[in-house]
């Protein structure tokens, strides 16, 4: 008997160790909550490309996946949506050490790694960036997305997601897929919809059928392409130079708002990435600005579509930076079921006393609501 008490007390002792640290931890950090506790959260990283192509900057990238981790209940994340360019180079070995000290299959790898912190608590949803198909910037088909974006590597997939098409060459792949989610005081389920760099005419066509089905024709649609708005000025993306974009029927980001977006009734947020730079005069606030945009254009139905572009790669230092600074976006889904606030956010400097007051970016354009109706 005496045994046994021992034994309990020291597991209590170390339940109770244990648990004070956990809240002590919680908060040193600077605590992202809610507006209303009712809502939901999608959490958007921009082309992590420049944290992976770097081994001294990938532990910024799994800096972001863990704080999503961490904050799965807390922010009601129901996913996690990135604008492509996992890597900065899809199959390359030859190391240009002017831009990069990582081998495409050391990129690949720690995506994967960092990943592995969602794999079961939070679907990714992540569509295909130029950097990710060809050898070093589309110069053919070929990518390795489907085999560290798996649909088996996390079970968080299951329930969400409903539809696939196969990439350009006949894989199946959640590079073209469509996940759906419920969302608390919404009417209408939101779809979103990954897609291949530059989608060819098969999977702009297969995304049109779906999102006007008789299945999905109610709900909101949230469509995920790389290259659609140029940064600042939000003009929308043509004319680009890679192999892929020349290629016949694959689509720019001027063909996507002509043969898509303006055509249904029910895609109401654009979200991309690809454009941005970094400020020629090497301001902080610039920075911010050259690496987004947004517009809202009414469809052919007389109906808004928001129009975002998010892209942190040259954050952080530029070009060859630290790949962003640790900053994603949150996007809180009100229960009133039409306002989405934007929040531009950093773990990165949130997670230290002494950095988190430069953790919240809230400039007009990394701060706003979007009213979907």
């Amino acid at each position: 008997m005496q045994k046994k008490f021992c034994f309990a007390s020291l597991f209590m002792a170390f339940f109770l160790v244990v648990t004070s640290f956990q809240a002590a931890a919680q908060n040193r950090a600077d605590r992202q909550n809610l507006t209303d506790p009712s809502s939901s959260t999608f959490i958007l990283f921009g082309d992590p490309q420049g944290y992976v192509k770097y081994d001294i900057n990938q532990p910024i990238f799994e800096l972001t996946t863990l704080w999503v981790s961490d904050n799965v209940d807390h922010l009601n994340i129901k996913a996690v949506l990135c604008t492509g360019d996992l890597v900065e180079q899809n199959e390359n070995n030859a190391l240009d050490r002017r831009m990069l000290n990582q081998s495409s299959a050391q990129m690949w790898e720690s995506i994967s790694r960092s990943l592995e912190r969602l794999d079961g608590k939070v679907p990714f949803i992540a569509c295909g960036g130029n950097h990710d198909y060809g050898f070093k910037r589309s110069e053919n088909y070929n990518t390795e997305f489907p085999r560290y974006i798996s649909f088996e590597r996390n079970s968080a997939y299951v329930d969400c997601l409903k539809a696939e098409y196969p990439n350009r060459l006949g894989h199946a792949s959640l590079e073209n897929a469509a996940f759906e989610f419920e969302i608390p005081g919404w009417s209408h389920k939101i779809l979103v919809i990954s897609s291949e760099f530059a989608p060819s005419e098969g999977a702009v066509q297969w995304a049109r059928s779906l999102v006007t089905s008789d299945r999905y024709k109610d709900d909101y649609v949230i469509y995920l392409t790389h290259s659609y708005l140029a940064e600042k000025t939000a003009a929308y993306t043509s004319g680009e130079g890679y192999w892929v974009t020349k290629q016949e029927g694959n689509h720019s980001g001027k063909m996507l708002w002509e043969n898509l977006v303006s055509q249904v009734p029910n895609i109401r947020l654009v979200i991309c990435g690809h454009t941005g730079r970094p400020s020629p005069s090497k301001n902080v606030e610039e920075d911010n600005e050259l690496s987004v945009a947004y517009r809202v254009d009414k469809n052919s139905f007389g109906k808004p579509v928001h129009q975002m572009m998010f892209n942190v790669q040259t954050l952080g230092g530029g070009w060859e930076g630290n790949g962003g600074d640790g900053w994603l976006r949150i996007l809180e889904f009100m229960p009133d079921g039409k306002t989405v606030k934007v929040r531009t956010y950093s773990p990165l400097f949130g997670i230290s006393p002494s950095t988190k007051h430069l953790a919240h970016r809230t400039a007009p354009y990394d701060q706003f609501d979007m009213v979907i109706d």
